[in-house]
């Protein structure tokens, strides 16, 4: 679902909207309380439609306010999404599932903790179990070359298209931060990118390779200029309109790259994150470097990022990432950490589960 803003209009058993004490009332204060509390707008649309659907559910069955919910029903309401099947016929996903769960065991803690309830069902409820998966698509790194080569760069939007791809290859990030790039958000001179309120809201600072530099020069000096129509916003990659790609499109745009190289590959934006990824670790980068890198870092977890500068995280990205002519065969590993390593299993099932989340 490309919007999860949810239509009240679609879910049809929400009932006693009007009531203050009532399921759908509080869902709406709980919204309100995430947006002063500054959570994502894409948070907030999420927790909207996992909430409403619950909602949805209970209505079905008379259930109006959160004092008549208890954790069996909790427990029954999991096996309807545990059978529930789709129109087209496949079912929820486990970390569908897991998602929807979550926001339900998160909301009724806001409510007891609020005192709208006197005893929280959820507090013991427990959630699906995520699967351990390893990408179901990599490229080597002759198909990553393979895929960036069907762009027609003698074309505004093939080479607008190109720069894109090498960005992809080259960084890792996602749909929706490849799609919020701004012009000064790339320092071509240093080689890095600065990913502004990635996942968790947070900016991020990382290695850009050279190549992608070239591209993205190319792209600003012959193309940009004459897409950028209208009113200039400052987001370095334009549509033929003058404006942000959209999510969709963007998909679309890289699927289709990805399809006419004939790999008997399938994928799109995530495809060159897993693969980014993938053959950096298979050429000797620390994970933990991958994850700073990918946004995954968690600095409660470990002290390791206070110290690690962009400076050392280019430096490894230039001798692991293959889109670069000539790197060493070994790389220096991070400094002695008391967390537990990580592992590529980590890594993938994280990505994995981003890759649920951004189609779901």
């Amino acid at each position: 679902m490309a919007d999860k803003r949810s239509d009240v209009s679609s879910f049809t058993h929400l009932t006693n909207l009007a009531d203050r004490h009532g399921l759908y009332a509080l869902v709406q204060d709980y919204l309100q309380w995430m947006r002063v509390k500054n959570y994502s707008q894409s948070t907030i649309n999420n927790r909207e439609f996992y909430l409403l659907w619950f909602l949805d559910w209970a209505g079905q069955r008379g259930l109006l306010r959160p004092t008549e919910i208890t954790k069996p029903i909790l427990e029954r309401y999991q096996r309807y999404m545990f059978y529930y099947r789709k129109k087209d016929g496949d079912p929820l996903s486990i970390k569908c599932q897991y998602n929807r769960s979550v926001a339900i065991r998160t909301w009724f803690k806001w409510l007891a903790k609020g005192n709208y309830i006197l005893y929280n069902p959820a507090s013991d409820l427990e959630l699906p179990r995520l699967e351990k998966r390893l990408p179901r698509a990599v490229l080597s790194e002759s198909e990553a070359e393979r895929v960036l080569n069907q762009a027609e760069v003698t074309t505004v939007l093939g080479l607008r298209d190109r720069a894109m791809l090498e960005t992809l290859y080259s960084t890792g990030i996602r749909r929706l931060e490849l799609i919020n790039l701004q012009v000064q958000d790339v320092d071509t001179e240093r080689g890095t990118l600065l990913v502004r309120l990635g996942k968790g809201k947070k900016d991020r600072m990382i290695p850009i390779g050279e190549r992608a530099v070239l591209w993205i020069e190319k792209y600003l000096q012959e193309v940009r200029p004459e897409l950028a129509t209208g009113s200039d916003e400052g987001v370095l990659f334009l549509s033929r309109y003058g404006q942000a790609i959209g999510k969709n499109r963007l998909t679309a745009v890289i699927r289709d790259y990805v399809d006419k190289a004939k790999i008997s590959k399938k994928g799109s934006c995530h495809l060159f994150r897993h693969t980014m990824a993938t053959l950096m670790l298979e050429n000797g980068a620390d994970i933990r470097f991958i994850q700073a890198m990918l946004g995954h870092v968690e600095l409660s977890t470990t002290e390791i990022y206070t110290q690690v500068s962009i400076k050392k995280l280019k430096e490894i990205h230039t001798l692991t990432h293959p889109a670069k002519a000539s790197r060493r065969q070994s790389v220096s590993g991070l400094t002695e950490t008391r967390d537990p390593e990580p592992t590529a299993e980590d890594l993938f099932t994280a990505l994995a589960a981003e890759k649920e989340e951004d189609e779901e």
